[in-house]
């Protein structure tokens, strides 16, 4: 069993900074891979990034390798996703899961969910 736990989000200005954490509990934590997700009013979740069981490979959706960066502290327990120059369309509620699934940008193959963090830019 494992809970996941987002925090880091807020109200930010357009061209800010955020640092969103998932906190997890569960010895068996690092044997997962850990995706971000992200999920606007009316509109699908959508993969943002996700980094393997030993945080030696990691995964984005094209677009946003620029601005988005993930990594990982198993000895924390934690996965981090560093978003820079902030945008008004990365307003979302952002997700972390966990899963065991080789697939890591199809969130309906994750195994465990946290309750998410809302991000709003203001422009």
């Amino acid at each position: 069993q494992v809970q996941l736990v987002e925090s880091g989000g807020g109200l930010v200005q357009a061209g800010g900074s955020l640092r969103l954490s998932c906190a997890a509990s569960g010895r068996t934590f690092s044997s997962y891979a850990v995706g971000w997700f992200r999920q606007a009013p009316g509109k699908e979740r959508e993969f943002v990034a996700a980094i393997s069981q030993s945080g030696t490979r990691t995964v984005y959706t094209d677009f946003m390798k620029v601005r988005f960066t993930i990594s990982r502290d198993n000895g924390e327990n934690t996965v981090y996703l560093q978003i820079n120059s902030l945008r008004p369309e990365d307003t979302a509620v952002y997700y972390c899961g966990a899963t065991s699934s080789g697939s890591w940008s199809t969130w309906t193959l994750y195994d465990y969910w946290g309750q998410g963090t809302q991000v709003t830019v203001s422009s």
